[in-house]
């Protein structure tokens, strides 16, 4: 909204130095400070707030399998994902032009994944249930999020084009398309049964890996933030016609402004640090945790990327898999020897390193450089074609 009042400006005025706020370099940079500055000092006031009504997080004794105590994070406020997202949408609709369907769309995914994040925790702090919101109506969220990004993604005129194209890593001038049935029935247009079911997979999938690795004191936020910067360069390459050509990508007109986003994303994860960092002041609870998936997740589709995910989200990808081996491996041990048996010692995997004894503090920053790494080589991949 600024960044349109400051273009009218311009246009009627003409004053010196507001031409500067046509680049995405610049308005991405005031986002990302913007944000960093409410995540910074609206924190405070949200976290007081969440004080006061006694919002905090229950932790029960032996509750991680005796391994490991957390007793001492007992009390501690959640639904602190409300300062990530208070940054990210106050400071894209400021510098954003949201009249862009990759803008709006974006805002909507992770608005949308919020609310449901925020109901879960509402329960579980406010009404003291537990089992906070059933996970068929959590998974309902994230299906029909899929499903309207899909929708808006294959039929809306802008992606024309491109509906069913995304990039494929490692293979030199080609690209995926994910209508096969044009094989079989040239003209056919049923490659929406194929895509739409990709948008809604990878998207439940973020929302519940980064759920997943919202374990220790600024973990998921931190690795949220590195891989939101990783989505900086992607967004601003696909949207950037020199850029485009150079690396031989897709150029997605619009795409660009997604860079905006991205960046205060990244600005909002890592203020939310200074609240959340060891030891944690605050938890982002569900209400962070899915909206970060669900927006890193859309991101990457709408910029064509979602093959690169398991590289640069490899963290996130490791958490759910270790969860899905030790228990498959549990429930098969235990159907063939009638006792259950484990590959981890607990799992999700960073707690599996707590229970070995290495101090949580040290899991969160090795985690943080293995996502660093693992940035760095999603984005070297672009050249490796």
């Amino acid at each position: 909204m600024l960044y349109y009042l400051l273009t009218y400006l311009e246009e009627m005025f003409q004053p010196p130095g507001f031409q500067a706020i046509q680049y995405i370099t610049v308005r991405a940079s005031l986002a990302a400070i913007t944000a960093l500055a409410i995540s910074l000092f609206a924190g405070r006031s949200i976290i007081r707030w969440l004080e006061k009504r006694q919002i905090g997080e229950t932790v029960r004794e032996g509750v991680l399998g005796g391994a490991i105590d957390h007793t001492h994070k007992s009390g501690t406020p959640t639904m602190g994902g409300l300062i990530i997202l208070l940054s990210v949408l106050v400071a894209t609709l400021l510098w954003g032009a949201i009249g862009e369907v990759y803008v709006w769309l974006i805002l909507l995914a992770t608005a949308w994944m919020g609310a449901f994040g925020f109901a879960d925790d509402y329960i579980k702090v406010v009404k003291r249930n537990k089992s906070g919101l059933p996970a068929r109506i959590k998974l309902t969220g994230q299906i029909s999020l899929g499903l309207l990004v899909g929708l808006v993604l294959y039929f809306h005129p802008q992606f024309s084009d491109i509906k069913t194209l995304t990039y494929l890593p490692f293979v030199a001038d080609e690209t995926l398309d994910y209508d096969f049935f044009k094989y079989l029935w040239p003209g056919s247009n049923l490659g929406w049964l194929i895509y739409i079911p990709v948008v809604i997979f990878v998207i439940t999938a973020l929302s519940n890996s980064v759920n997943l690795t919202d374990g220790l004191d600024g973990l998921a936020a931190g690795v949220t933030g590195i891989v939101a910067i990783g989505l900086t360069a992607l967004c601003y390459i696909a949207g950037n016609a020199v850029f485009s050509e150079f690396l031989n990508e897709m150029l997605l007109p619009g795409a660009g402004e997604l860079t905006i986003f991205v960046a205060a994303l990244a600005a909002a994860c890592f203020g939310f640090l200074w609240h959340n960092g060891y030891p944690a002041s605050v938890f982002m609870g569900d209400t962070g945790a899915l909206s970060l998936g669900a927006a890193v997740g859309t991101t990457a589709l709408m910029i064509k990327k979602e093959l690169l995910l398991p590289i640069l989200c490899a963290v996130f990808l490791w958490e759910s898999l270790s969860v899905i081996i030790q228990t498959t491996y549990f429930r098969y041990t235990r159907k063939k020897t009638g006792e259950g048996k484990r590959v981890f010692r607990m799992a999700p995997i960073h707690h599996h390193y707590e229970a070995a004894g290495t101090h949580e503090a040290k899991i969160v920053v090795r985690f943080w450089l293995i996502t660093a790494l693992t940035v760095i080589t999603a984005l070297l991949v672009l050249r490796i074609r």
